[in-house]
């Protein structure tokens, strides 16, 4: 990070200011010309506090972002305080589920999985062909679940310890709905192949795991009307998911996204997409393509720029957040397409929405409804 803030003052002396964060000395390097905001840019790498909800003190006065450190006689060992504003932030750390019950140890959960199911459950899984399992302990998948075969259409086994996808998954050709939220599933253990021999799956979700990509095999769920992998730790998905051309709902929220595949923009039949809380800075064009898209939320990023072509080509958008961005309404207002989307706006709400302004760079928040994201 520092190398890169230095590139452009080759001719400056570099200093180390050390910055106090909660509990945490952050060392911060950069040339003496370097300004307090090149400062906050370092510190929104180490801390994911965007610069303009970051108030940087030093010997009891609120530093100006327009300042050079040299300036604000700042030198190195200069001890600089950052308080941080609530909620702004950009990405997010996944949430790992802790052991709700600690007394019983995991040899306890481990003879419960293995235990033989009651003949009564089985027989409601074969009548109704839904599998829950969901919040029952489980370390593995009881092998009673294989047994259904092709009669399974959902299976739900979120709220557990597993941390293998069962490989047995292949035999339940067709399945549907698949719920896997909420365990405790990292890239090593998790064989997406399996999943992309459930041919028949249109649902498909994996919030609240440890997974930190989605690979190319995500392109041969070609059936997958709904995806949702919020609160992972997601750095990459591959640019196969341009291939889901029947998605319509997509969930990848609260990641440590830094770009979104241009790919995404080919998946023609989407109507919501969450990409809140990652670290995204800038926004593929191609997502202009996507003229079904009624619902787009980026709040919690790190967003600069909006592409004109997503105003312009996605022409049934009425609901759009970029809270917790960079951009201001008068940004967004300036741009081919606002008017047209402005109309839509008004003709979905009943009511008019506000626009909420936080501090000087403007926040904008359509006022989208998180209740609609809330998974089966």
């Amino acid at each position: 990070m520092a190398n890169s803030a230095q590139e452009g003052f080759c001719d400056s002396s570099v200093i180390t200011i050390y910055v106090k964060h909660g509990k945490d000395s952050l060392p911060v390097s950069l040339p003496s010309s370097a300004s307090i905001g090149d400062l906050m840019e370092q510190l929104q790498q180490l801390t994911k506090v965007l610069p303009r909800g970051q108030k940087l003190i030093f010997k009891g006065k609120v530093l100006d972002a327009k300042l050079s450190l040299e300036t604000a006689n700042l030198s190195s060992g200069s001890k600089v305080m950052l308080m941080a504003s609530q909620g702004i932030r950009q990405g997010s750390d996944a949430v790992v589920k802790k052991n709700k019950f600690p007394a019983r140890g995991v040899a306890a959960i481990t003879r419960q999985s293995s235990k033989p199911l009651e003949m009564t459950r089985i027989d409601t899984w074969r009548a109704t062909r839904i599998i829950s399992l969901r919040d029952a302990e489980l370390e593995m998948v009881p092998s009673e679940v294989w047994s259904l075969g092709s009669l399974a259409r959902i299976l739900d086994i979120g709220g557990n310890y597993l941390q293998r996808l069962p490989t047995e998954l292949t035999l339940l050709t067709n399945l549907q709905k698949l719920r896997m939220v909420s365990n405790s599933f990292t890239d090593s253990q998790f064989e997406w192949q399996v999943l992309a021999n459930l041919k028949q799956l249109t649902t498909l979700a994996l919030d609240h795991n440890l997974l930190t990509r989605v690979p190319f095999e995500v392109g041969f769920l070609s059936s997958l009307k709904q995806f949702s992998v919020g609160y992972n730790k997601l750095v990459s998905v591959a640019k196969e998911i341009g291939n889901l051309l029947l998605l319509e709902k997509l969930d990848l929220s609260h990641n440590c996204l830094t770009e979104v595949p241009a790919s995404l923009g080919s998946c023609s039949s989407l109507i919501q997409v969450d990409l809140s809380a990652n670290l995204l800075k800038d926004l593929p064009e191609t997502l202009g393509g996507l003229h079904k898209l009624k619902v787009l939320i980026l709040g919690s990023n790190a967003l600069k720029a909006f592409p004109n072509e997503i105003l312009q080509g996605c022409i049934e958008l009425s609901t759009l957040s970029l809270h917790g961005n960079e951009l201001t309404l008068e940004d967004l207002e300036k741009m081919d397409g606002w008017l047209q989307f402005d109309e839509r706006r008004k003709s979905k709400y009943s009511k008019q929405i506000e626009f909420n302004v936080m501090g000087s760079s403007s926040g904008f928040d359509e006022g989208a409804d998180p209740l609609q994201w809330h998974h089966w």
